[in-house]
């Protein structure tokens, strides 16, 4: 059986698993051979255990055979990004400091991925501690874009992007802080969801800034996405943020969507469409809007006044926090520790200057200033208030509309070590925070290809909390659209 696994979805792997045309084994097989031909260039993934992968798909393939099968994705294929805990696998967030680190337990999206028959497909390369949006911040090395290998894929999920793109996978977990599913799907061409705060446990989620972090799906498609979403949202009392269990199907939402989106009503925010956009993503954001009418959906011009203050906002309450969560890698009691040292002070200061990488300690340092006393009340809790004022603008503009359209980012896939000013790194996320910030959810989807550049462009669909089923319908009508959804890297 020839299949091209450039195109094979979730649901399609499901199907030829199901009736018998493939096995685990062989669907496994042909992504571990594609690994095999194309990773030395792409740099996806940071480990992979062809043993072990091939004995979790034998096991499912007996259970297929002996009618016991758990779930559609019973031996499909998903990996994880590096700072997901699976039992018994390094996790190391791509960085030194962790190296050697071997996880005690599952985290529960994992739990969930292999009560479902799932088939732990690898862990993926990312910036160190998902500080980042290039992917060249990991301690490994830079994953390249499957689409140009001289371009960065995006971050911090960089390599799960990529490895989806470039077909090494079937899907990913991703963790969004402040853009990192949906900014790496943009670039790669892939879907990436960034869930409501809340909806998908963060237990075993290796911390970054705790009440920004969120776990979510990066697939080939809206209706993949829609069925991972599936597997791995719900109550989870593990997890104190954790909301209630959602009480519909978002696959079913999206398998029944009509082709239209009559009566519709898109938000079309005037702040992100200001100075700073580059040109090729205004067109493709105009086309998109253009699109979206031809649908049948109502624009409707909103405001977000409190936008412009949200790169300042992020980076004062992301560090604070991640200075208090990286304080536990000390090397006294798991990870990297220091060999120069003399005296326990050295052992703490050496084993941190040398595990952790610039912009880690960029980012601790800052956060470590904002929390210090004096500046707490000038900086972090401003910053706090701030960040009600942007929940609310969002609140009001969910009152005149049902979703909001935005470009993922403000300019296309850039070359690799092309912006090295920190400051301008940070305005890659400028479309993407404010909803870390409020909490609901976006979702990235394909939306064209630059012809002269040959890389994808996307565009963002923001939700209102809980509002999954909103932005996966239409995701998913302006998906059927676009021809963007049948190409691939030629790769």
């Amino acid at each position: 059986m020839m299949t091209d696994i450039k195109t094979i979805t979730i649901a399609k792997a499901s199907e030829l698993l199901e009736s018998g045309i493939l096995t685990s084994v062989e669907l496994c097989s042909l992504y571990l051979k594609r690994i095999e031909e194309i990773e030395e260039k792409v740099k996806a993934f940071v480990h992979i255990d062809k043993n072990k992968i091939l004995k979790q798909a034998e096991v499912s393939d007996v259970r297929r055979k002996n009618g016991t099968t758990l779930s559609s994705f019973d031996g499909i294929p998903v990996a994880v990004k590096d700072l997901i805990a699976v039992k018994g696998e390094q996790c190391t967030c791509g960085s030194k400091i962790l190296r050697g680190m071997t996880s005690p337990y599952d985290a529960t999206v994992v739990s969930k991925l292999r009560e479902k028959g799932a088939v732990l497909f690898g862990r993926n390369n990312m910036d160190e501690f998902a500080m980042g949006s290039t992917c060249e911040n990991s301690s490994y090395y830079p994953t390249k874009n499957p689409w140009d290998l001289e371009r960065v894929p995006g971050g911090s999920s960089g390599g799960s992007a990529a490895a989806v793109a470039s077909s090494e996978v079937l899907a990913s977990l991703g963790s969004d802080t402040g853009g990192s599913v949906r900014q790496p799907a943009a670039f790669c061409g892939v879907v990436g969801l960034k869930p409501t705060y809340g909806t998908v446990s963060r237990f075993g989620l290796v911390a970054y800034a705790s009440s920004l972090d969120q776990i979510g799906p990066i697939t080939k498609d809206v209706y993949d996405s829609a069925l991972l979403y599936d597997l791995i949202t719900g109550h989870d009392p593990k997890d104190s943020t954790s909301l209630s269990s959602p009480e519909l199907s978002y696959a079913n939402v999206v398998k029944n969507v009509s082709g239209n989106l009559k009566g519709l009503k898109v938000g079309i925010p005037k702040e992100y469409f200001g100075e700073g956009l580059s040109e090729v993503v205004r067109n493709d954001a105009t086309e998109a809007i253009a699109l979206l009418k031809d649908l049948g959906a109502d624009i409707v011009d909103i405001s977000l006044p409190y936008s412009k203050y949200a790169i300042s906002s992020y980076y004062i309450i992301a560090t604070a926090e991640a200075s208090a969560n990286l304080a536990r890698f000390d090397g006294i009691r798991y990870g990297f520790r220091s060999s120069e040292s003399s005296n326990l002070m050295d052992l703490y200061l050496n084993s941190r200057r040398e595990g952790f990488g610039t912009e880690v300690k960029r980012r601790i340092l800052l956060g470590t200033f904002v929390l210090s006393s004096g500046y707490y009340d000038a900086y972090y809790l401003k910053a706090q208030k701030i960040r009600t004022l942007i929940k609310e603008d969002f609140n009001k503009a969910f009152a005149v509309c049902d979703v909001i359209l935005s470009p993922a980012s403000p300019y296309p896939p850039f070359k690799v070590g092309e912006i090295t000013d920190p400051l301008q790194m940070y305005l890659a996320d400028i479309f993407t925070i404010s909803i870390n910030l409020a909490g609901i959810c976006a979702i990235s989807v394909p939306s064209s290809i630059i012809s002269s550049m040959n890389v994808p462009l996307g565009v963002q669909f923001i939700g209102p909390a809980r509002g999954e089923d909103v932005i996966l319908k239409t995701a998913k009508v302006f998906e059927d659209h676009r021809a963007v959804k049948n190409f691939v890297p030629n790769l």
